[in-house]
């Protein structure tokens, strides 16, 4: 009995140090227009680009898109080129391990408001543990580059959480930074000031979010 006990603890102390962790996925490394899918499972990007394991996986919808694309239409991300955004339906992203205590990420959008929802099962199912709301937030201050106003969403929340669902009008909401485990993007302490922060730009490609840049 000792020594069962003495199992089920090592397990729980197990999974409480994987709920500690907190991740933050800035899609540096996903080919631009790529469907992320498995980059940060243990697999690749739709053109064969692969990350570090964060046992992450998104589903088809979720799309990689880098500043320097010329189709974008976004600048000032939050780190790096690229961001993540989608062009039908909506972006799912699944966590199978679960985090809890908090997730966060940077957001831009012009004119349309979006939403989050967070989930304690697989692929958009379960409990809804909690909504984050994103207001518009207009024209960002990059010449031609509409999205470059960038603004944190966040959610404190119970529970387990194992699926992200990432909706509002396709190609007119971009993602940057999101992290599990905490209410401020990358796990940091203090939150930077919205107008020090690059925005996306409103065409973030091909479509609304993709325009091509003015020269």
């Amino acid at each position: 009995m000792k020594s069962k006990i003495l199992g089920l603890l090592a397990l729980g102390m197990l999974s409480s140090a994987a709920y500690a962790d907190v991740i933050t996925l800035d899609f540096e490394g996903v080919g631009s227009q790529a469907a992320i899918l498995d980059f940060y499972n243990g697999g690749t990007d739709s053109v064969g680009n692969s990350g570090t394991n964060y046992g992450v996986a998104f589903g088809p919808n979720a799309l990689g898109l880098k500043e320097s694309d010329p189709s974008a239409n976004f600048a000032l991300p939050p780190s790096a080129e690229t961001a993540m955004f989608f062009l039908t339906g909506t972006a799912i992203l699944n966590y199978a391990p679960g985090f809890n205590t908090g997730f966060s990420f940077y957001y831009s959008t012009v004119s349309f408001a979006g939403s989050v929802d967070v989930f304690d099962g697989l692929d958009a199912t379960g409990n809804l543990l909690g909504t984050i709301e994103l207001a518009a937030l207009g024209v960002g201050p990059s010449p031609g580059n509409p999205f470059s106003n960038w603004e944190i969403g966040s959610l404190a929340f119970d529970g387990v959480a194992r699926s992200i669902n990432f909706g509002g009008t396709v190609n007119q909401v971009g993602y940057d930074n999101i992290t599990f485990g905490s209410e401020i993007p990358g796990g940091g302490t203090d939150v930077p000031e919205p107008t020090s922060l690059a925005l996306l730009g409103l065409g973030l490609a091909g479509l609304g979010l993709g325009r091509r840049r003015k020269a």
